[in-house]
Order: C-alpha cells, then sequence, then structure tokens
C-alpha cells in the first residue's frame, strides 16, 4: 500500500487516473470509463416484417421389424 506524502498537489479532473511513474513523475492518464455520464438515447421502435407461413412439414415414422 503505497503513503500519501503531500495532498493537493495535483488538481484532479474527472474520469482521469493519477499514478507515479518508475522515475518518480506524476502521470495523468484517461480512464477507460467513468467521468460524464452519458445522455440517454430514445429508442427508435423497429417494425419487422412478418414472413409468409410456410406449410408446415409432415413427420415421417419410420417402421420397425
Amino acid at each position: 500500500m503505497g503513503k500519501v506524502i503531500v495532498k493537493s498537489v495535483v488538481k484532479r479532473k474527472p474520469g482521469h487516473l493519477y499514478y507515479v511513474d518508475g522515475s518518480g513523475n506524476v502521470c495523468e492518464a484517461k480512464m477507460a470509463r467513468g467521468g460524464k455520464k452519458k445522455k440517454k438515447v430514445a429508442k427508435k421502435k423497429v417494425v419487422k416484417k412478418k414472413a409468409a407461413k410456410k406449410p408446415a412439414k409432415k413427420k415421417t415414422t419410420k417402421k420397425r421389424r
């Protein structure tokens, strides 16, 4: 577990990740998710075409001897 040496040195932005690299520099990277929330998009109704009914296949049974 790391130690907090100095607080509030870096002004943090929402949706960003902060870390100390191998040479001791503080780095900032954009997170894969997070930050601002996305607006909800209204879903469009899709009208599906009804396919013509195909005649049902007759089941055939094999005769056993």
